[in-house]
């Protein structure tokens, strides 16, 4: 059954949205939920003239079979090719695509919050009921890693340019395993990189990939894989990172040493000088007098 969760209620009626909708794309089906959030972050939604159009999901071609089972999904002619070509990474990379023309399925995916054309940083989780792990399950399929670490830790991670798909994670994730994160930009390209590891890995992996749900078999496979994962005896377990409050950073850059900063704050010498190095270098916002 899909999952529902009262701290999140629906905003609308989704019979207000489509009255007529058809079975299909019914996102509190946990088949069709996980569908929609992979084509969220993996599809692509193109538009003509006349209400030509077309989506698109290419993916390589190891995964062809969550093509063909979001073919079974649809009922709608749909097609899945194949093809072979170079790209930066290999010289004969094998992808599967699969297409759906429909006007009146892309009409649905689009109001549902698919958009046409360039999407990464607008999608974001469906404003009405639906089955959130399932979800949630699509787009770290599609968008995510999970395994273990070059140090033999058990991870789950999402990459992402949406806010709103980012945050929702983090929303989510803190109800499933109390682990917080607070998301934020890379420097570099602008993307969100949310990680999980050990015990919130764990957790997380065995909700989202409960036993007979959709996925990527080969992720499938890896999360069950890091379910086994138990922390050693000799393992220290950190106590949580203390967020950094606008208050906070105008004492510590106000403060004539980081010993004076220290005592007054109640964090390590070594905490407050990573933080000012990260304030005066512009890697963190500066407070403002206004905060």
């Amino acid at each position: 059954m899909a999952e529902q969760d009262p701290s999140a209620p629906a905003l609308f009626d989704i019979s207000a949205l489509t009255p007529d909708a058809p079975a299909f794309m019914d996102l509190k089906n946990p088949e069709y939920a996980y569908m929609f959030g992979f084509l969220q972050a993996d599809g692509h939604l193109s538009q003509g003239t006349r209400d030509r159009g077309r989506l698109t999901v290419e993916i390589n071609i190891r995964d062809i079979a969550i093509l063909r089972e979001f073919q079974r999904l649809t009922p709608y002619n749909s097609s899945i090719t194949e093809r072979v070509r170079r790209t930066n990474f290999s010289k004969e990379h094998h992808s599967a695509t699969w297409s759906l023309c429909s006007l009146e399925a892309r009409t649905l995916l689009n109001e549902f919050g698919l958009p046409y054309g360039k999407k990464s940083t607008k999608i974001k989780p469906p404003r009405f009921e639906f089955s959130r792990r399932d979800y949630l399950r699509g787009v770290i399929d599609a968008d995510g890693s999970v395994g273990f670490t070059g140090q033999g830790f058990p991870f789950v991670s999402l990459t992402t340019a949406s806010t709103a798909i980012g945050a929702y994670l983090c929303h989510y994730a803190k109800k499933v395993t109390g682990a917080e994160r607070q998301i934020r930009r890379n420097a570099r390209d602008g993307i969100y990189n949310i990680l999980y590891t050990k015990e919130a890995a764990v957790q997380l992996a065995e909700h989202i990939y409960y036993p007979g749900c959709l996925a990527l078999e080969r992720k499938k496979t890896a999360a069950a894989s890091i379910t086994s994962w138990v922390r050693p005896p000799e393992m220290k377990i950190r106590p949580p990172r203390k967020p950094w409050t606008p208050e906070q950073d105008r004492i510590l850059l106000a403060a004539p040493t980081l010993a004076h900063a220290a005592t007054e704050l109640g964090r390590s010498q070594s905490s407050c000088q990573v933080r000012r190095w990260r304030l005066i270098n512009g890697l963190e916002p500066l407070p403002t007098p206004h905060d």
